[in-house]
């Protein structure tokens, strides 16, 4: 039982979490604006894609800071992050004064999507839904269990 180790990895988990239950709030807010904005980009169903989007951050979100399916939740939104940062920040065919906004959005994301794949590997850590104490007959943690 390392406290600290889990203190840091309920800390990242919250702090990689909220950019996306932030986000995943603004666009239902913002409905129009949201789905107006995956127009721009060329996809189709941009009513349907928002809420896809929606789903996703605020869900997959919450799941990570509550750390529940944390794994499975990190995979989610790595796998998201894969589709759609070369969508909406392609930073290589925008105009120049755009490039580094758009540059710095993308690397951004490429860092959250690493964030995500070490959440896999690692865990939630201790304080989490995940891994909380199994009973004392199984004498492991829930976490240990699904790896």
């Amino acid at each position: 039982m390392n406290t600290g180790r889990d203190v840091a990895a309920l800390v990242g988990r919250v702090a990689l979490a909220l950019i996306f239950v932030i986000s995943g709030f603004r666009k239902i807010t913002t409905m129009a604006a949201t789905s107006g904005y995956i127009a721009s980009k060329g996809l189709p169903m941009p009513d349907v894609l928002a809420v896809v989007a929606i789903v996703i951050e605020l869900g997959a979100g919450i799941l990570l800071i509550i750390g529940w399916k944390t794994r499975w939740a990190a995979l989610l939104i790595a796998f998201f992050l894969l589709v759609i940062t070369p969508i909406f920040h392609a930073f290589w065919a925008v105009p120049a004064d755009q490039m580094m906004m758009q540059q710095q959005q993308f690397m951004k994301n490429l860092a959250i999507l690493g964030g995500m794949l070490m959440l896999y590997v690692a865990g939630p850590g201790r304080f989490s839904v995940d891994g909380r104490e199994a009973p004392a007959v199984l004498g492991t943690r829930l976490s240990d269990q699904r790896r």
